[in-house]
């Protein structure tokens, strides 16, 4: 993620900024990719503190406008849950939008939100044909402690979890292109096999033996379907690290030159090659804190090559090219 100028005075501003620090109000524009101090501003920024500028006076803003459901208010916790959400929802978008997905000159569908609160019983995540549920409840630290260790996942967050279901609604997308279907089943297998049967195989046996030579995660080893929005989730991971590392003027022998964006290396292999030796050092330095690593993933040469497919098809599918 970049760091934005002061559209009013000195100084930076970071991407949830609702205000500079002498308190003058601004909203992000997602277009110009720059903050702006005048209104409109979306409807939902009293709401939930969503700070993206809208096209008119009392509208929402294009991310927001992007959630057919919101949760239920009177659940603990709903609104101030949803207000993260969406701010990871705005976050992961604009990562997107730097290979123009689901920006005007995007000529497909734009993805469908239902970011429901959990009851009772858990909310189940997913994606089909465009609707993207997520639970809202995911960012609560406790709970998602208590997931990570249960399911085993090293890495769950509320971006993660975005990027993951975002990720199955790309490929939905792109299966509509028989050149892309045709790729994709060469590289990561036929998604026709019995998705439920898969999960339930997968979560009865677990993975195989060798799932560190051909995955980067054990879930992606269930199915064709979940090793792509893995694969794609973690291309997306690796992206923004870099992108962010070089934004706030960090410096490394590995970075290809001062003014390098990630977003448009046409060379996957090298965008892969510098994020994942920033993760190095960013781990280290998360140890000396006492925090998990970052990135806590090994790339084999497998999933090397999953990655640089899925780099190609999201640089250039959003404009059909």
């Amino acid at each position: 993620m970049r760091v934005f100028a002061n559209p009013v005075g000195s100084g930076s501003l970071w991407f949830d900024n609702l205000a500079t620090a002498d308190g003058t109000p601004v909203a992000y524009d997602p277009q110009a990719r720059a903050f702006v101090p005048m209104p409109p501003f979306c409807i939902n920024r009293d709401v939930i503190g969503c700070n993206w500028i809208a096209p008119k006076e009392g509208a929402f803003c294009r991310a927001c406008a992007m959630t057919a459901l919101a949760p239920d208010p009177s659940l603990p916790n709903a609104i101030p849950n949803w207000a993260q959400t969406e701010a990871a929802k705005r976050w992961v978008l604009d990562n997107l939008g730097r290979w123009h997905w689901f920006r005007p000159e995007d000529p497909g569908a734009p993805p469908v939100f239902h970011l429901l609160a959990e009851g009772p019983t858990p909310v189940p995540m997913g994606h089909i044909e465009g609707v993207v549920t997520i639970s809202v409840a995911e960012v609560d630290p406790v709970l998602v402690t208590t997931r990570r260790e249960a399911l085993e996942e090293p890495y769950r967050t509320m971006i993660g979890h975005m990027r993951h279901e975002i990720s199955h609604m790309l490929w939905w997308r792109l299966s509509l292109r028989e050149d892309f279907i045709n790729a994709f089943r060469e590289m990561f297998g036929d998604e026709r096999q019995d998705y439920q049967a898969a999960l339930q195989h997968h979560y009865q046996d677990g993975p195989p033996p060798d799932w560190k030579e051909r995955y980067l995660t054990t879930y992606a080893s269930a199915h064709p379907h979940e090793d792509w929005a893995e694969t794609a989730a973690h291309l997306l991971h690796l992206t923004d690290i870099a992108d962010s590392f070089a934004a706030s003027d960090l410096t490394s022998p590995e970075l290809p030159g001062p003014q390098w964006d990630p977003y448009a290396e046409p060379d996957a292999e090298r965008l892969i090659y510098v994020a994942a030796a920033l993760t190095v050092g960013v781990n280290h330095v998360n140890r000396s804190m006492g925090l998990p690593d970052l990135y806590p993933f090994v790339l084999s040469e497998t999933a090397r090559r999953k990655l640089a497919f899925v780099h190609d098809w999201l640089r250039r599918g959003a404009q059909g090219l």
